[in-house]
């Protein structure tokens, strides 16, 4: 079994001369396998189809994949968009009084499965020239959707989904659409929606009291977020279904909205996307794994114990199915973090400082530090507590106060290249502007080195021709964080390089970041809220402390084991390794191995 994709994206009639149809071996002999469609794009017949390969080596725009598949998924569609489209296979299982989690890449039809699910789209089984008048009555129905999935859980659950015999609540992935469909202080959105009369109580829960006045224009990321995932969670509904819940939260904030889920949702239908395997690992009861190809074709496993989901899915080969997803697994260091005796030799000193937005305002308290030849020094803390402010500083963006501003600068007689926390300003130019000539226009030229270290292993090779604009946003912060390596320099600091990124992403983007400091001996600051990406690239640990939006200071630079140790201490939870993966994994809150790991103050590993 074969399946034809065309990117429409990339495809480009008007500047190639149809390649595809001139090479086509079958079209050369007088079968119609590639005709050109509606839109002057090609189409392709995926029964006529040889799968010789010659269209695909012959487009001058890589935009044709002709993928072999087994046999056994034929006739097992769930969806398709359009000729030539994305397929997804398969999906995910709703269980009464169980959270139900999805872990696949970007674009590989997790977001598609969850609407299908909630009512918001009407599976087509694969079915796309039902319009044809000799093809109506092909058109997909709920009976012939039914009739797909009978004998499991799912035929009585979209037999009850057609009648409107269950209600659903959905999370959007996107909750920045949010204020354009309500318009009105959070309070007012909370009282309409809150079916269940908890709302009171997770807005304490998730430190939301403040926000409760203001309008939802005016909330940042991590509040809209929070404020989405309680409006969700307070509406009275058999089956609910989150569209990722981590973005723009601190650790802090993950940890708390995976425990107010847990108990406040304990009874119910729970279906959750999430990229963030800690919290998934913290929250979940079963996963589903998705793989495939992105924008390509998507395949939903059956469900899994979290555990040896995400095992199977870091170790790149799964088990049931004998599939191979990646060629190597992602790999955990089996010793424990060295101490601080071990950290290299210092590379650059930088003095005290402080930072004060207004008399009134926030203001970041800096010790003296230093960072060392070659490492890596992980920084972590909550939301609005001076990370960003303290990275910003170092790079020049921001100036200190004016006693210690000269100093602080002196001390920095190096390179540094800076990624920013937001990095939407990069698309907000009236003009636009491909990505080959934005990475250019920062370093000029690249080099070799460049392509090899940097260009191929973030997947910037595939985006040079899209503008900026048109860039998701894993794919705008790839292009960041390669421009900000681009760069020559000796330090390099990255704020929250993980946003935006599904699990494979941040694997490579560890990997490459790894071996950039390596091959060429520099320095790097990353921020960030997500776990594994912290254990797998940090050397030593940054500890910050405060009051968001107050004050900020930092506790000091930490070996990984201590670091982590006060910082897990205030959040709360304890982590283990996992026996088979070595991955850093959260205990679960009152269990055995909590208790035991809190009582010995050994929160990061036993």
């Amino acid at each position: 079994m074969r399946i034809a994709i065309l990117e429409h994206d990339k495809c480009q009639p008007r500047k190639c001369e149809y390649e595809c149809i001139k090479y086509c071996p079958m079209v050369r002999t007088g079968v119609e396998t590639i005709v050109v469609g509606e839109h002057g794009k090609p189409v392709i017949s995926e029964d006529l189809c040889e799968g010789c390969g010659i269209c695909i080596k012959k487009c001058p725009f890589n935009a044709i994949s002709i993928i072999g598949l087994p046999e056994e998924l034929k006739g097992k569609e769930t969806h398709r968009y359009g000729e030539n489209g994305f397929v997804l296979y398969g999906m995910p299982i709703p269980k009464a009084g169980k959270i139900t989690g999805t872990i696949g890449e970007n674009g590989i039809g997790k977001s598609t499965a969850i609407k299908i699910l909630s009512g918001l789209q009407v599976p087509n089984l694969g079915k796309v020239n039902f319009e044809a008048e000799e093809e109506k009555e092909e058109k997909p129905s709920w009976d012939k959707i039914k009739k797909r999935y009978a004998g499991s859980e799912l035929q009585n659950y979209f037999d009850k989904l057609a009648k409107g015999n269950i209600k659903v609540a959905y999370k959007p992935q996107y909750i920045d659409t949010i204020p354009e469909y309500f318009d009105g202080k959070v309070q007012e959105l909370l009282d309409i929606t809150d079916e269940r009369g908890v709302a009171k109580r997770l807005v304490k829960d998730f430190e939301l009291e403040e926000a409760r006045g203001r309008n939802i224009k005016e909330l940042s990321g991590g509040e809209l977020q929070r404020v989405a995932v309680i409006a969700t969670m307070i509406k009275d509904a058999d089956f609910y279904f989150f569209d990722e819940i981590t973005p723009y939260l601190d650790i802090y904030q993950r940890a708390r909205v995976a425990r107010g889920m847990k108990e406040v949702l304990k009874d119910k239908a729970v279906v959750v996307v999430e990229h963030d395997l800690a919290i998934l690992d913290m929250l979940a009861d079963y996963v589903h794994l998705i793989y495939g190809e992105p924008g390509k074709y998507g395949v939903v496993t059956m469900p899994k114990s979290t555990n040896r989901g995400i095992n199977e899915y870091l170790s790149g080969f799964l088990h049931a199915e004998n599939v191979r997803i990646r060629d190597k697994p992602i790999e955990f260091d089996v010793h424990p973090p060295r101490g601080q005796q071990e950290v290299r030799h210092v590379f650059v000193e930088y003095d005290g400082f402080e930072k004060r937005y207004g008399d009134d305002g926030f203001v970041l308290n800096a010790k003296p530090g230093s960072i060392g030849k070659g490492e890596v020094l992980g920084i972590v803390g909550r939301n609005a507590i001076g990370k960003s402010t303290f990275v910003s500083v170092l790079a020049g963006e921001t100036e200190p106060e004016p006693t210690a501003g000269k100093e602080a600068a002196q001390s920095f007689d190096i390179n540094v290249s800076y990624k920013p926390q937001y990095i939407k300003s990069l698309q907000s130019g009236e003009q636009d502007i491909r990505v080959k000539d934005f990475i250019r226009s920062v370093k000029g030229e690249l080099s070799e080195a460049d392509i090899i270290d940097v260009i191929d292993p973030l997947g910037i090779s595939d985006l040079e021709e899209k503008n900026l604009k048109e860039l998701s946003g894993g794919e705008l912060q790839n292009v960041a964080i390669a421009a900000c390596l681009c760069q020559d320099a000796s330090l390099y600091m990255l704020d929250e390089p993980s946003a935006h990124l599904d699990v494979e992403q941040k694997a490579r983007l560890i990997k490459t970041l790894r071996r950039y400091m390596e091959r060429r001996g520099a320095s790097g600051l990353i921020v960030d809220h997500d776990i594994y990406l912290i254990d797998l690239l940090s050397d030593r640990l940054m500890v910050f402390d405060g009051e968001p939006g107050v004050r900020g200071e930092i506790k000091g630079c930490f070996g990984m084991q201590e670091g982590m140790n006060l910082f897990l201490h205030d959040l709360g939870l304890t982590f283990r390794r996992d026996e088979s993966t070595r991955r850093p994994r959260i205990n679960k809150i009152g269990s055995a191995k909590d208790r035991e790991q809190k009582k010995k103050g050994r929160y990061y590993y036993l």
